[in-house]
């Protein structure tokens, strides 16, 4: 007996499964851009895998006329690519749901769900009598369940006219070969199909003062805009379109209109060693120079690190987060870096940390970044992972401010040596415990001997306990001054409302969205929560005071060793009794529901369904 067909208009999911080097990214693409088009909040999750073909890749599309973006767990809508993994997609698929197959080979009974409608499109069929070269039909075939899925969910068909003819303009054979399978798959759907389906497109207005970006080409934006001249890396996902959109950037940005020349340097270096050495030395002169990395790339970056924490070099490292340890999984998301980064090098270091949540403040955050790292000579880290900077969200514009002038900090000139009886490297500090420093050139004066040996506040060698014990000491003030710089904890009450709930949640960067569309969830359930979203480590006041005054807190994050949980036990005088792990570390990005069902069992509540 078949159940009630769903019925939905803007608000479901539906899920791509295909096989990974199929160039089933075009067509993904073209889909999200088209319904974002039309005015109606969207997110796309892209799942594949770290082989470069033939393995299994999924891409998840929420639509949510409320604008939740999170990651769904039903799938209203499964498009079956991959015959191996039919099985798994078919049980995926919500009850009432719909699932599109290639029909051009008869499915197995044995997958067919009697709650769940099939629709059977002849893809490699159509693509077989239409295109002649066989790399040309499989590229085509994707294009043609788009064309399929224009009519079943009623997309705006001059929308994808448009884009096509933004992409191709310059490749005629290309838009024609486009423009042929979107019309098969279109014209089979109508005609063979009840379109459109009951979960449906319908225009609205939420995206027009909006853009669709990811996060690592909005940070590399920001760097631009912060005014970094010098970058060094290595290869190593999920970071590196952060410097490919960089280097895209300066071409366009970077060049003296005058005479042509480039006003940047970017050095792909023989490993992330050299590359955060290179960082460090350009910083030194005085550029603005940053790193962009994974994981495995903190762990070789570790003893520079502490070289510019010790020296007071300022630094920047944009750290994209994937799954550890060792190589992990390179194309999954997590958030297992914190601890590295936050105490990376040997001996005692504290480093800034800032956790964007979105392209957009990866944008603010690099700007933040350079900043705070002049500003207080030191390595600042910017903590992102693969889902904020590969996948495309739906963000404010990004907002561009001519008056904008870097913060350099203390940086003395010449003049300003010149009216100093004598020049001292680390002393004296001023209230943020920073000592001024000087640039290569400016003044015979201003010289100093950089040295990550053991050194006194004047900048001289020693070993003497009292000495180094006096600069270790100001370089933890300093740390802790920096708690009133970095941007502030966001707090906030269940749908928006004043915070004053008993229970807490704290959280962090990409877990946001899941976060706050979990909180009305459960308020709509009657448990009030309210929810501290750090964005930075040295953790404010503002931390201290949500954590004393909850009488029970749900820390959410994604790894296994509950590491903002750890860093708020060493670093805050919460009693660590008050705090309860959500621990969600798989790899895939976090769902409101893992936030639901988590509380609600902890609060011996059912558990509710999504």
């Amino acid at each position: 007996m078949h159940q009630e067909r769903l019925v939905r208009t803007n608000d479901f999911a539906l899920k791509i499964a295909n096989v990974n080097g199929t160039g089933s990214a075009s067509a993904n693409g073209l889909l999200m851009q088209a319904i974002f088009r039309m005015g109606i909040p969207v997110s796309g999750k892209n799942l594949f895998p770290s082989n470069i073909q033939g393995l299994p890749t999924w891409y998840e599309v929420r639509v949510n006329k409320s604008g939740h973006t999170s990651r769904a767990l039903d799938y209203d809508l499964v498009i079956a690519m991959n015959a191996e993994t039919y099985a798994r997609d078919v049980k995926e698929v919500r009850s009432g749901g719909y699932l599109l197959y290639d029909s051009t080979w008869p499915l197995d009974e044995k997958l067919l769900r009697p709650d769940v409608t099939f629709l059977g499109v002849p893809l490699a069929k159509m693509c077989n009598e239409i295109f002649k070269e066989s790399r040309e039909r499989i590229l085509m075939k994707n294009i043609a369940y788009l064309g399929a899925l224009m009519a079943l969910l009623d997309i705006d068909t001059a929308i994808i006219d448009q884009m096509l003819e933004e992409k191709f303009s310059k490749k005629k054979a290309l838009m024609e070969s486009n423009h042929r399978a979107l019309k098969a798959g279109f014209d089979y759907a109508r005609d063979n199909l009840d379109c459109p389906l009951p979960i449906r497109l319908e225009k609205m207005h939420s995206t027009d003062d909006r853009i669709l970006i990811d996060g690592n080409t909005a940070l590399a934006l920001g760097c631009v805009y912060a005014g970094a001249t010098v970058a060094a890396w290595y290869p190593i996902t999920p970071s590196t379109s952060v410097m490919d959109a960089f280097s895209q950037f300066c071409k366009r940005y970077r060049k003296d209109p005058e005479t042509g020349k480039n006003n940047y340097c970017i050095l792909q270096a023989e490993d992330e060693l050299a590359a955060i050495g290179m960082v460090i030395g350009a910083a030194w002169n005085g550029a603005r120079a940053f790193t962009s990395t994974s994981g495995p790339g903190i762990s070789l970056m570790g003893e520079l690190i502490g070289l510019a924490y010790y020296a007071e070099i300022p630094a920047v490292i944009a750290d994209i987060q994937r799954t550890g340890p060792s190589t992990g999984m390179p194309t999954r998301t997590q958030q297992g870096d914190l601890l590295a980064c936050a105490y990376a090098s040997h001996g005692d270091t504290k480093h800034i940390l800032l956790f964007p949540a979105s392209p957009d403040e990866c944008f603010t955050a690099a700007v933040q970044a350079f900043d705070l790292a002049e500003r207080f000579q030191t390595p600042v880290f910017i903590l992102s992972d693969l889902d904020i900077g590969m996948n495309d969200w739906v963000c404010p514009r990004l907002k561009w401010d001519d008056a904008y002038r870097p913060d350099r900090g203390r940086v003395l000139d010449a003049a300003q040596l010149e009216a100093l009886g004598k020049y001292f490297r680390y002393s004296p500090e001023n209230e943020d415990q920073v000592a001024a420093r000087t640039l290569p050139g400016v003044s015979a004066k201003g010289s100093f001997f950089t040295r990550g040996s053991g050194h006194n506040k004047l900048g001289h060698y020693t070993e003497i306990p009292d000495e180094y014990q006096e600069v270790m000491d100001r370089l933890l003030r300093k740390h802790q001054a920096a708690a009133r710089a970095v941007p502030p904890a966001i707090v906030r009450g269940p749908h928006g409302r004043t915070p004053g709930a008993k229970v807490g949640i704290v959280s962090l960067g990409g877990c946001d969205p899941a976060v706050r569309e979990g909180m009305d969830t459960l308020d709509d359930a009657g448990i009030a929560t309210d929810y501290l979203r750090v964005r930075a480590f040295p953790f404010g006041r503002e931390v201290e005071d949500f954590l004393a005054a909850h009488e029970r807190i749900f820390v959410i994050e994604q790894n296994r060793d509950a590491q903002l949980k750890s860093l708020l036990i060493l670093e805050t005088n919460v009693s660590k009794d008050k705090l309860k792990s959500v621990l969600v570390y798989g790899g895939f990005p976090l769902s409101s529901r893992h936030v639901v069902d988590a509380i609600t069992k902890a609060m011996g509540t059912k558990t509710m369904e999504s």
